[in-house]
């Protein structure tokens, strides 16, 4: 699970600095990427990033960390 939880963290800090982007300059970066490729692709980027949010919850709690 240590594994995981880092790969969850650094998807969490692409889609932190994604949102850092939207707020500062209006630029979704996800959208530019992948928008024009597929919007399912977009959408399963942003269920990925949710879902690794969910996971880096359990860091909260674990001292190993």
């Amino acid at each position: 699970m240590h594994v995981l939880q880092k790969i969850s963290l650094v998807i969490v800090i692409i889609g932190a600095l994604n949102w850092g982007l939207i707020g500062i300059f209006d630029f979704n970066l996800v959208a530019f990427i992948f928008d024009s490729i597929s919007v399912v692709i977009s959408r399963i980027i942003y269920a990925l990033v949710g879902v690794a949010g969910v996971i880096c919850i359990s860091c909260l709690f674990n001292r190993t960390i």
